[in-house]
């Protein structure tokens, strides 16, 4: 059995970021340490447990079966610890350790990151490790701090706190506009060219709502599909056709003048954004930070 006398949580640290990294350099680096410490700190690591925990080659270093489970294990022991620290000390003025947040590709891009690159600003000492999939995450068996899901929510054992909504608009090229009369009854814009989101369930068939209450039912003909909001958005820009995207992947496209929101009083139903949280009674500050700045960009973003 091993001595936990011997180890560190240096150790531990050391271990993570070689995984995390995939080079000994690498983690040296980001440790900021010689890479000499942090080799002798994995030999004495697998010493201690009695097993091999990387295979290094030429060219990579592998990750054993023993060595995945005991680096999922440290990690979630940094995350007790940082969370015990911060139940201790929590203050928000200057944030520590690591956030790690999971959100949608094109949500992450977006929205995400810009606020998270103005938390890190904020907080030299607290290390951003943002995860973009477009896939339910498990918060817990990949470490996440916190993610962001829009939609309906699936994790019953989980905490959620919404921070905000948002709606898909109309949208289409200044150029579309110009040479394309739009008609005013809305029904009648299922005639007109359309781009639509494959990855859609329907891609092509919405409800929209006017702001008197009213609703429709429409399904366009879609002369082009993509399977991303970017390639939609381009090629609503380029001219082809009009589109029904979410409002904050297209809000500043709006505000400059490259997109224009047509049939204005219309919009989707309202879709709840939620932060989802592991299960536990304490959120970290830089967890309640991140939700607290996400809440204010939903406020200044309103048009």
């Amino acid at each position: 059995m091993s001595d936990l006398r011997n180890l560190t949580f240096d150790h531990l640290l050391n271990y993570i970021a070689v995984v995390e990294t995939g080079s000994f350099t690498r983690a040296a680096e980001r440790r900021g340490i010689g890479k000499t410490t942090v080799s002798d700190s994995i030999q004495r690591l697998e010493l201690e447990l009695g097993a091999t925990l990387l295979v290094r080659t030429t060219r990579r270093i592998n990750v054993t079966e023993a060595g995945a489970s005991f680096f999922e294990t440290c990690r979630e022991i940094v995350r007790l610890a940082e969370e015990a620290m911060s139940v201790v000390s929590p203050s928000q003025d200057d944030l520590r350790g690591t956030l790690r947040v999971a959100s949608s590709v094109e949500y992450s891009a977006i929205v995400l990151a810009p606020v998270l690159a103005r938390m890190r600003s904020a907080h030299p000492g607290l290390r951003i490790d943002m995860v973009s999939a477009d896939r339910l995450i498990d918060l817990i068996a990949e470490g996440v701090d916190v993610a962001i899901r829009l939609g309906e929510l699936t994790d019953s054992s989980h905490r959620a706190v919404r921070i905000g909504e948002y709606s898909k608009w109309l949208v289409a090229s200044p150029g579309f506009v110009a040479r394309q009369p739009l008609p005013d009854d809305i029904s009648e814009a299922a005639k007109l060219g359309f781009v639509g989101l494959s990855v859609l369930a329907q891609p092509s068939r919405f409800t929209l709502h006017h702001a008197d209450g009213a609703s429709q039912d429409i399904e366009f003909v879609a002369g082009l599909l993509a399977d991303t909001v970017y390639g939609c958005r381009a090629a609503i820009a380029e001219g082809v056709g009009i589109g029904v995207l979410p409002d904050f992947s297209v809000r500043a496209d709006v505000a400059a003048g490259r997109l224009v929101r047509v049939y204005a009083d219309w919009s989707t139903a309202p879709v709840i954004i939620h932060a989802l949280l592991p299960p536990g009674r304490h959120t970290a500050p830089k967890v309640r930070a991140l939700i607290d700045m996400l809440k204010a960009r939903r406020d200044e973003d309103v048009v």
